[in-house]
C-alpha cells in the first residue's frame, strides 16, 4: 500500500494569504485610528463642556459675572488663573485652589486626551500656563472686562482683569466663544500650554485694533479641527481658517495648525 501523502500550503497558495492579510491590516489600521481618534475628540468636547457647565454655575452664584481668567494680570502676573493658584512663577499651579475648583468633579480641570505632548517644565518661560489641560478661556471678551471703553487709569485697567463680563451683557450666547482647544509653540517644533484663546485683532482699553492681529492659540488639533465651547453651552468642531500668521515668538501658526475659524475677526468672540 502507497503510503499516504502529507498535504500542505504551497508556497504560492502562503503568498497569496499573506498579500490578504496586509491588504486587510492596510484597510483596517487607519480605520482603527480613525475611531480612537473620534472617541479621543468625544472625550475632549466633554472636557470642554464640563468648564461651560462649572463657569456658568459659578456665575449664577456670583451676581452673574463669569470666572476671571487671570485676576492678578494687571499687577503681578502669573500666580492667579482660572484654572488654579499658585506660590510662585515656578511652581505648578493647584487646580483645587483655582475659582472653578468647587464645580469640577475632582476639583480640576481635565486634560485633553489628544497627543499634544505639552511640554512640561518649571521654566516659567517654557511653561507658563501649566495646568490648563489644554484649553483656553476667552479672556478678553468673558473673562475681563478688556473690551470696555475708559481703561486709561492704572487702577481702571487692574480693575479690568478681576471684573468680568456679566452673563446679561452677551447678546449671542449661541456665538460667543467661552473655551476652546488652545495651545503655544515658542519654537516651532514643540507645544506648550496656553489657557487663554485668543481673538484675532488685538483690543486695548475697549479698541478693536483691527489689523494688528494677536499670537493665534486655538489649536486644531483633532484632524485640523477644534473644539469650541459656546457661552450658551453647547460644544461644536470649527474647521481651520487659511490665514498665514506669525506669533510672538516668530513661530509660523499655520505650521503647528493654530490658527482661527472662520470669520477671521473678532466677531465670534465679543459680547455684540
Amino acid at each position: 500500500m502507497a503510503p499516504e501523502s502529507k498535504k500542505g500550503f504551497a508556497l504560492v497558495e502562503l503568498l497569496v494569504v499573506i498579500a490578504i492579510i496586509a491588504l486587510l491590516m492596510s484597510i483596517l489600521v487607519p480605520a482603527l485610528a480613525s475611531a480612537r481618534s473620534g472617541a479621543r475628540k468625544l472625550v475632549c468636547k466633554s472636557n470642554i463642556r464640563q468648564l461651560l457647565l462649572a463657569n456658568i454655575a459659578y456665575a449664577g452664584e456670583n451676581d452673574g459675572f463669569y470666572v476671571a481668567a487671570a485676576s492678578d494680570m494687571g499687577d503681578s502676573p502669573g500666580l492667579h488663573r482660572w484654572h488654579g493658584v499658585r506660590e510662585g512663577l515656578g511652581k505648578p499651579f493647584e487646580p483645587k485652589r483655582g475659582p472653578l475648583a468647587g464645580y469640577l468633579a475632582d476639583g480640576e480641570v481635565k486634560e485633553c486626551p489628544e497627543r499634544v505632548n505639552f511640554v512640561k517644565s518649571d521654566d516659567w518661560n517654557t511653561s507658563f500656563e501649566l495646568g490648563c489641560g489644554g484649553y483656553g478661556y476667552n479672556m478678553t471678551y468673558i473673562g475681563s472686562r478688556m473690551w470696555q471703553n475708559g481703561l486709561d487709569s492704572p487702577d481702571a485697567f487692574k480693575a479690568a482683569y478681576v471684573r468680568t463680563t456679566r452673563a446679561t451683557e452677551v447678546a449671542n450666547p449661541a456665538q460667543t466663544l467661552m473655551f476652546a482647544d488652545t495651545a503655544m509653540s515658542n519654537d516651532g517644533r514643540s507645544y506648550i500650554e496656553d489657557s487663554f484663546a485668543w481673538q484675532p485683532y488685538t483690543v486695548y482699553a475697549g479698541r478693536v485694533m483691527t489689523g494688528l492681529y494677536t499670537s493665534p492659540s486655538i489649536h486644531f488639533r483633532h484632524r485640523g479641527r477644534a473644539n469650541v465651547g459656546w457661552v450658551g453651552g453647547h460644544v461644536e468642531e470649527k474647521q481651520m481658517a487659511d490665514c498665514q500668521q506669525m506669533s510672538v515668538y516668530g513661530v509660523d501658526s499655520a505650521a503647528m495648525n493654530l490658527g482661527w475659524f472662520e470669520p477671521v475677526d473678532n466677531t465670534l468672540f465679543d459680547l455684540e
